[in-house]
């Protein structure tokens, strides 16, 4: 019925697959659990290999790096069921229940469903202030608001999703990088696949250091440019695209781009101090993808 896939590199996954192993035991359903070691190195992999001693539950090994979106595609070819559990390697589930919630949404329609992002309270150390902060304001989002804007908040590193689906929008991603959870939204809804939002969150755990997630944003602005300029994005919800297009439409692209030039260092400052601020966040982006376009 359902096969839990975990893609992982250079991560321990232990405690995660004997939680939901144990959540799977008590739901009393056909599963598995596959994980993929994305080019981890031999500690990891032998560190990991305990995972093989519960039932019904493999570990996969690719010597080379392939990145996420084809390390899915992967762990996909390899599923046996028709439900596929997609989950990153540094999360944890919130509830004891997460398993039997995603279950008893199934019989709901949709072919897609998404449980969720949240963060621990306590504040980490101050390098890592920006993943934090960035998590706690735009990706723990309750299922609601989610559902309004159903293609909006895309995330798959807690995602389950009909087979079929999966392959048919991981066969659109045809390159490797960072970002590609926007395009998965945008290709959604081109489809028209029924996505559902439930509150099944997943505490995020690996959180990365302040320059090196803000590098990820670059790349991810990067990815949206070139996915735009190859007419790959038909229909989205993406905020950050959306108002690219329209500084683009007035021309105001030069002048934002130019935020970027003069002031680029400034707000760099700001965003990997201990107190970053989410307004400026989004001022880097934008200004970062109109200087990008016009500076490839």
């Amino acid at each position: 019925m359902l096969s839990v896939l975990i893609p992982t590199y250079n991560y321990a996954v232990l405690e995660l697959v004997e939680a939901l192993y144990n959540q799977l035991k008590v739901a009393d359903i056909d599963f598995e659990i596959l994980c993929l070691e994305d080019g981890s190195n031999n500690d990891f992999i032998e560190k990991n290999r305990a995972i093989e001693n519960f039932k019904n539950t493999r570990q996969l090994i690719s010597n080379t790096n392939l990145g996420r979106t084809k390390a899915r595609q992967v762990l996909c070819d390899s599923a046996n069921y028709d439900w596929l559990l997609f989950l990153d390697a540094d999360v944890m589930p919130k509830k004891s229940s997460f398993i039997q919630q995603y279950l008893d949404a199934i019989p709901l329609g949709s072919e897609a469903i998404y449980g969720g992002f949240t963060y621990h309270k306590t504040k980490p150390h101050k390098d890592y202030m920006l993943r934090w902060k960035y998590g706690r304001t735009n990706e723990e989002v309750k299922a609601h608001i989610r559902n309004q804007k159903p293609y909006k908040v895309i995330i798959s590193a807690n995602c389950l999703i009909k087979k079929r689906v999966f392959s048919l929008i991981s066969s659109k991603i045809e390159t490797k990088g960072y970002g590609f959870d926007n395009y998965y939204g945008a290709l959604l809804k081109e489809n028209s696949i029924k996505v559902l939002h439930i509150d099944n969150e997943v505490y995020h755990l690996g959180i990365e250091k302040s320059n090196i997630y803000l590098t990820k944003k670059e790349q991810a602005a990067e990815t949206l440019l070139q996915l735009t300029k190859d007419n790959k994005i038909v229909k989205h919800d993406n905020s950050l695209l959306a108002t690219f297009t329209k500084l683009k439409k007035l021309r105001l692209n030069y002048l934002i781009s130019l935020v970027f030039q003069m002031f680029g260092p400034l707000l760099k400052r700001n965003l990997t101090s201990k107190n970053p601020s989410i307004f400026i966040l989004q001022i880097y982006r934008i200004s970062y993808m109109c200087y990008k376009e016009l500076n490839p």
